[in-house]
């Protein structure tokens, strides 16, 4: 009898721990995001060499190139730096003094002047939107010779249906190559979205009327207000995704019907509404967004020091990273770690997101 019973003791013992390895396995495969610093010391300058002993000058915009190398561009640093597989940082473009010179010459020895957003076309070319210059220059790494596409230098509103050349933009912050293959722009001075093709080089207007009130839902976007367009990117359908950051709002140009659709942002300046309806919250001065594959929205929303998600199957939007206040957090819960006004976002084809954490200084990663 007392054998009979050690031996089921023994059946129920092993069953236990069998069912407990399982849940432990289970747990480990839910495992929780994390965020991870990647580069930056948290101090500011432009100084080459191993990513996590580099320093950075407020990075912004931020890009895997075709070279598997992440590319990021620095506000304050006047540059275009990448880093390689191996974790080294290598400036590549700009000299680090503010300027617009150099086209036809070397990119390391050029000015540029607070560059915004950096992207590559479908031969690998890079492409700079360089902010205060009112100018879009183009590096060709094959010769590494930089030259400007479009922009006179200087601010102001003209040249639709002529050379992009010969035209001007006010503060072009965002760009984006669209799935025909021509660069969209995010004039936000001119409160337009321009658009390049880039077989003519003529340049038009895409959206918005020059206005800054509020933007109707639903209208044809090319005659709307636009209040501030900052940031663009292109959802996997081949809509544009547009923030609008004077507005505090999010929208979705519908490129087939040539419609405008509001998706988040009530408008006021706030940090409200996370894990409701995203047109009910309030953003903060929204600067950056990035379509994710699964087709949610990552939006940089600069002056609430944070990264918020939108659930494109729920409209639902929420925290992803940061607290909402301004501090110089640490790797590990992303909703613990403080951000410090936030530009560059990327999302990578697995999920991975970048974040330019620019005035940390620093470029972290939120794994999926």
């Amino acid at each position: 009898m007392k054998l009979l019973y050690s031996t089921s003791l023994n059946k129920y013992r092993l069953f236990f721990i069998q069912s407990l390895t399982v849940i432990v396995l289970l747990l480990n495969s839910c495992s929780l995001p994390e965020i991870e610093t990647i580069a930056g010391t948290g101090v500011a300058g432009t100084l080459d060499g191993p990513a996590m002993e580099a320093r950075l000058n407020n990075p912004f915009g931020i890009v895997r190139g075709p070279d598997n190398a992440l590319w990021f561009c620095e506000y304050d640093g006047h540059t275009v730096r990448k880093i390689d597989a191996a974790g080294e940082i290598t400036t590549i473009v700009g000299n680090g003094e503010p300027g617009h010179t150099g086209d036809g010459g070397s990119a390391i020895e050029a000015r540029l002047n607070r560059p915004h957003e950096i992207r590559f076309d479908s031969n690998g070319q890079l492409y700079i939107a360089d902010m205060s210059n009112h100018a879009i220059r183009k590096v060709d790494l094959t010769t590494g010779q930089i030259s400007t596409i479009a922009g006179m230098g200087d601010a102001g509103f003209s040249g639709d249906g002529g050379p992009a050349i010969q035209a001007h933009l006010n503060q072009s912050h965002s760009i984006q190559f669209g799935p025909d293959g021509n660069l969209y722009i995010a004039d936000v001075g001119n409160h337009r979205v321009r658009v390049i093709d880039m077989k003519t080089g003529l340049i038009r207007t895409l959206a918005g009327n020059g206005e800054t009130s509020p933007t109707p839902d639903g209208k044809p976007f090319r005659d709307v207000p636009l209040n501030g367009p900052r940031s663009l990117d292109f959802g996997k359908r081949g809509d544009l995704w547009l923030v609008l950051k004077y507005a505090n709002q999010i929208y979705r140009l519908d490129m087939g019907l040539g419609t405008i659709h509001h998706i988040a942002g009530t408008g006021e300046l706030g940090f409200t509404g996370n894990g409701g309806d995203a047109r009910l919250a309030t953003l903060s001065g929204p600067k950056g967004i990035a379509i994710a594959p699964n087709g949610n929205v990552y939006v940089a929303d600069t002056e609430s020091h944070s990264v918020r998600m939108i659930d494109t199957k729920t409209g639902i939007i929420d925290v992803v990273v940061g607290t909402g206040e301004r501090f110089d957090g640490k790797d590990g819960d992303p909703l613990q770690c403080g951000l410090a006004r936030p530009h560059g976002i990327f999302v990578e084809k697995d999920g991975t997101v970048l974040i330019g954490d620019s005035e940390n200084h620093r470029i972290r990663l939120l794994r999926p």
